[in-house]
């Protein structure tokens, strides 16, 4: 692919949050529904190294994003993928208290068994979202209910954390919210008199 940010008009980043991660792009796919601009690309994530994806992938930043099938088996080129943490529910903002898709962690270890510094958050819709959609795939040959959307980053070496992320929600302040919140600060400054 390239640069595969070339579907984005110039001045915009691919910075989603994981809520519309499954809403807007992972569930869009499971529907067959177009997703526009369509830049996460279809990967078999497995014969490739976490490394190996430059190209392959859609790219922001230090992340790579791509939808993959949901598998059982999670060997990769030169290791393997094993589930780090609990899942993590996902919410809709719009929908108080519905899940509408399931975050899982994953840390890739090499062929030694090593753990590396490659983090993957592999995000599903949830079964009570996925059941409705079922009923209406019955007789559709492909079963997209097991698609999943992946983020792939490598994290440095003095992070603790299982999230490279800052904002631990998904959640981001906007540029208003940012001048709110530093009027606060504005009582702590003392005016000359």
């Amino acid at each position: 692919m390239g640069d595969n940010n070339m579907n984005l008009p110039p001045g915009f980043r691919f910075y989603p949050t994981d809520e519309e991660l499954v809403v807007h792009f992972l569930h869009r796919k499971a529907e067959l529904l177009p997703c526009h601009p369509d830049v996460i690309p279809d990967l078999d994530l497995y014969p490739y190294d976490p490394w190996d994806l430059e190209g392959k992938a859609m790219k922001e930043g230090n992340k790579w994003y791509f939808y993959s099938r949901r598998t059982q088996s999670r060997i990769g080129g030169s290791g393997y993928w094993q589930a780090v943490g609990i899942d993590e529910p996902i919410y809709s903002s719009s929908t108080a208290n519905k899940k509408v898709g399931m975050k899982k962690y994953y840390a890739f270890y090499n062929s030694e068994g090593v753990k590396t510094n490659w983090m993957m958050q592999e995000y599903g819709i949830s079964n009570s979202s996925s059941s409705r959609r079922s009923s209406r795939r019955r007789n559709s040959r492909i079963d997209y209910s097991n698609w999943v959307v992946c983020r792939v980053y490598e994290r440095s070496g003095d992070d603790d954390d299982d999230d490279e992320d800052d904002d631990e929600d998904g959640q981001e302040l906007s540029c208003l919210d940012e001048v709110f919140l530093s009027l606060d600060d504005l009582d702590e400054i003392s005016l000359p008199n």
